[in-house]
């Protein structure tokens, strides 16, 4: 019986972690990477996935660097063909990369604005991990995780759309466990409260709103990214082995609230 320390080992995996040159993502990154994976930095921009990568090259990872917009078929494709090239094969796919331009009731949303919404936070997401299906099965032991949110369980006012993408995003993990579950691939979601990032600024910039939010909390207080990694390193380790289709808040509470 491997020791439990052990199970969480990911020395010699490769992982894509798309939106990872800053917030949760790049947290997920550096654990990965500190707990042994070849790790791909991804984000539509080339400046910023070098930078994070340099920053994590110095502590001694593995770690390439490699723009994609996700919404982008043919830098979908390069993603996952680079990274064949460089590490020879996937092991773990994390689907972090996700937008949310506007802050609007549902009748005020456009068209382009929807479609934007869908092809980044779920589009994407459902065409990375069919590219990457054929290198997972071929291990027989992937594993993928959508970054979905608390926000696709129970929406909140002016994150409609944003909601919808979430919660299909949450579908699409349990149909991938359901139907990949066969070729030793699990897929599971992870469902980050309020967590400090850039992506949540408009909401923990407003003193007046997040004090609101914090004192119904029942963790009284946001979260940072790094406190998304242990749970991604679980799912992404022989530690979760037994874990598919499963959907894992992070909110400090906030589900039960």
């Amino acid at each position: 019986m491997k020791s439990t320390k052990k199970l969480f080992d990911l020395t010699g995996k490769v992982a894509i972690i798309t939106g990872s040159s800053k917030g949760i993502g790049l947290g997920i990154a550096s654990a990965f990477a500190e707990y042994g994976a070849q790790v791909v930095i991804s984000s539509r921009s080339q400046d910023s996935v070098d930078i994070a990568a340099k920053e994590l090259s110095q502590k001694g990872y593995s770690i390439m660097p490699q723009a994609c917009h996700v919404a982008d078929e043919i830098q979908q494709e390069n993603l996952v063909n680079k990274t064949l090239d460089k590490f020879g094969g996937i092991d773990i796919l994390v689907n972090n990369a996700a937008i949310n331009p506007v802050y609007e009731p549902l009748e005020k949303m456009t068209d382009t604005i929807y479609e934007k919404m869908m092809n980044v936070n779920l589009k994407a997401a459902f065409a990375l991990s069919n590219l990457c299906f054929p290198h997972l099965k071929e291990k027989k032991e992937g594993a993928i995780i959508n970054i979905a949110s608390v926000e696709g369980l129970k929406p909140s006012l002016g994150l409609g759309i944003y909601s919808v993408t979430k919660a299909a995003l949450i579908m699409l993990t349990q149909v991938q466990a359901k139907e990949w579950g066969k070729h030793g691939i699990r897929s599971n979601a992870i469902c980050p409260g309020l967590i400090q990032t850039k992506f949540s600024k408009a909401l923990w910039s407003n003193e007046a709103l997040l004090n609101q939010i914090e004192k119904e909390l029942p963790a009284g207080r946001m979260a940072q990214p790094n406190e998304m990694t242990g749970l991604a390193v679980y799912l992404a380790s022989s530690a979760g082995s037994y874990s598919t289709g499963g959907i894992y808040s992070a909110d400090g509470g906030y589900m039960i609230m």
